[in-house]
Parts: C-alpha cells; sequence; structure tokens
C-alpha cells in the first residue's frame, strides 16, 4: 500500500464530505450553514490542493483544476461571507446565506468530479 496515495485520497474525499455537510439543509436557513464547518471546508481543500502540485500527469492536471475551482468558489463564499457579517453589518441573512451555499454547491460538483477522478485512476492503474 502506498501511504502517499492514502494520505492523497483521504483528503480529497474528505474536502467533498466536509463540503457536503456545509452544503446539505435549507439553502435559506442560515443556522443550517455553520461559519466554522465553511472554515474546515476551506482548509481540507486548500490542502488538497498543495496534494495535487506535485501530480505532472494529464489525470493530475485536471485534478488540480477541479480543486482550484473549488478553492475559488470556497474563498468567493467565505468573502461574501465575511463583508456581509463585518463590513456591511447585515448579518448572516437568508439572502446571503443563498449566495454562499450556492457557491458551496459548485465547488461540491468541482470536489464530486475530482472524487470521480480518484476512482476512475484508481480501477485503470489496478488493470
Amino acid at each position: 500500500m502506498n501511504l502517499e496515495k492514502v494520505i492523497f485520497g483521504f483528503f480529497i474525499v474528505l474536502a467533498a464530505t466536509l463540503n457536503f455537510g456545509f452544503f446539505i439543509g435549507d439553502i435559506d436557513e442560515p443556522r443550517h450553514h455553520d461559519v466554522y464547518m465553511l472554515f474546515a471546508t476551506i482548509v481540507v481543500n486548500l490542502v488538497a490542493t498543495i496534494l495535487k502540485l506535485g501530480d505532472r500527469t494529464q489525470i493530475g492536471a485536471i485534478h488540480l483544476s477541479t480543486s482550484l475551482v473549488a478553492d475559488l468558489q470556497l474563498g468567493a463564499a467565505a468573502l461574501i461571507w465575511a463583508i456581509a457579517v463585518h463590513v456591511e453589518q447585515v448579518g448572516f441573512s437568508p439572502r446571503v446565506a443563498i449566495s454562499v451555499v450556492s457557491l458551496s454547491g459548485g465547488a461540491l460538483v468541482a470536489n464530486i468530479v475530482s472524487v470521480i477522478l480518484l476512482i476512475s485512476e484508481t480501477v485503470i492503474l489496478r488493470r
């Protein structure tokens, strides 16, 4: 068993599951979406992105691009949340929650694509 591949797969799957945990719930209900869950999702996605930097294959490039998409969308979600709460001081209203959760949903799609790539790469390498 390759420990590097285990760690790589662990962070890819963890990024997707944390993102799903933040995303799930009523889209316009702020109580269903915790700021700490979004923070954990961003941190794990950034770690997964760093782990993808060393792969120089074509599928590695696609892995990296899906991770960058997720990072960009989660970063935008955090920025919207921070501006709404700390700059405009409107709080985490339903309108803000919809924007943040929608961006998180886009990141979730990118994470799911990354997990699918990981599974397909594993199946191909086994043959």
